[in-house]
């Protein structure tokens, strides 16, 4: 019996910037497997890659070469409407800032994603209550983004980004801009979250101490990964 396909594979993946007559080799063959329910730290210094690799993997940004596989079926070729396709079924993204629509509320932030993936209003209005009572914060779900505090802002955020049960979770930092105790305590409800739901993640961070309580963590250095 053959095993089940891996969540996200990245494979030799290359990826080059010019500016001027210089050539920035920022990624050059990396590769990397994720395994299901696996949380992984991505860690490396500021302008290592870190970001470009997160992209790649999100179909966000095409390599120079190599492959993006999700669920065991390659991406690396597919066309505009097939990756943003495959985003919304596969993918779930959190940033180091939390771009929340400042115009509606917590839940209808949580609700949007849900929405457009054609889930009825009523069952995303649901599942997105489900979610900020996790990230406990069911009774700041009518608040506007601006009468939330940073880590509140950024526990909708992570709700919002496995509102559509993704397969896997990308985050760039996603505790960045918050103090060390929010940052803390955010990421300890990331962490549940993600395990609670069995998404596999792969988590940039430059805190050593965040990384050290994932399941592994692999370092990018002049385009490479080791572990």
């Amino acid at each position: 019996m053959s095993e089940p396909a891996l969540p996200l594979s990245l494979s030799a993946i290359k990826r080059t910037f010019v500016q001027g007559d210089r050539r920035l080799e920022v990624l050059r063959g990396v590769t990397l497997d994720l395994k299901p329910g696996e949380i992984v730290a991505l860690v490396g210094q500021s302008g290592s890659g870190k970001s470009t690799l997160l992209h790649i993997a999100g179909l966000l940004e095409r390599p120079d070469g190599g492959d993006i596989l999700i669920e065991g079926k390659s991406a690396g070729a597919a066309s505009d409407r097939e990756r943003t396709a495959l985003r919304r079924r596969f993918l779930g993204f959190v940033y180091q800032y939390h771009h929340l629509l400042p115009e509606f509320s917590a839940i209808e932030n949580v609700m949007l994603p849900q929405m457009l993936n054609g889930r009825a209003r009523s069952v995303a209005r649901g599942r997105a209550a489900e979610l900020l009572a996790m990230v406990q914060l069911k009774d700041r779900s009518d608040h506007r983004p601006s009468r939330l505090s940073g880590g509140e802002q950024q526990r909708v955020a992570i709700a919002r980004a496995i509102a559509n049960s993704p397969r896997v979770l990308l985050a760039d930092e996603p505790t960045g801009n918050l103090d060390a105790a929010t940052a803390d305590a955010v990421f300890h409800q990331l962490l549940a979250l993600v395990r609670n739901t069995g998404m596999t993640a792969l988590v940039a961070t430059h805190n050593p101490d965040l990384a050290g309580r994932m399941d592994r963590v692999v370092t990018l250095r002049d385009g490479l990964l080791s572990s």
